[in-house]
């Protein structure tokens, strides 16, 4: 089983959510948070800011400590043929956008980054992530948990 401790930002600003479009080496576009795979001897905390301006192109403060998520995706549904199971660890943050203008990723998988209408949300493919995110940040559940999200339809690993 492969292993990833990752750490994600949930920047909400006038009821939109910053999201990240990325795309795989197929070339298909999944919407996501801002963050990722946080480095061997790296803090969570820094790499969710480190994250932020890599992706996005903006510096970010974080805010408070959402919670954390665990999954473990099964080899079957895994982007990469042939992988193992995979081991998802995410610690969320919510994080204030305070200075930088929304760009691509650098030689990156981000191809871009947009404020959305939390509305609009659910009608877009995206990373379950995002809404493990936005549960946290919206239910502010005193465990720093919730209930897994069911993969399917417009919802991806």
């Amino acid at each position: 089983m492969s292993f990833r401790l990752a750490a994600y930002a949930v920047c909400i600003e006038d009821g939109q959510l910053l999201l990240a479009r990325h795309v795989s080496t197929k070339g298909e576009s999944t919407w996501t948070l801002p963050g990722g795979r946080v480095e061997h001897g790296e803090d969570p905390f820094d790499a969710v800011i480190r994250e932020v301006a890599e992706e996005t192109g903006c510096n970010a403060v974080v805010q408070s400590l959402l919670g954390v998520d665990s999954r473990v995706i099964p080899a079957a549904e895994r982007a990469i043929p042939g992988g193992p199971e995979h081991h998802n660890v995410g610690i969320f943050y919510r994080a204030r956008v305070v200075s930088g203008q929304l760009r691509p990723e650098p030689n990156g998988e981000i191809a871009e980054s947009v404020w959305t209408p939390i509305p609009e949300v659910a009608q877009l493919r995206r990373s379950s992530l995002v809404d493990i995110g936005l549960s946290l940040a919206q239910g502010l559940p005193a465990t720093g948990h919730v209930p897994a999200v069911p993969v399917g339809g417009l919802i991806q690993h």
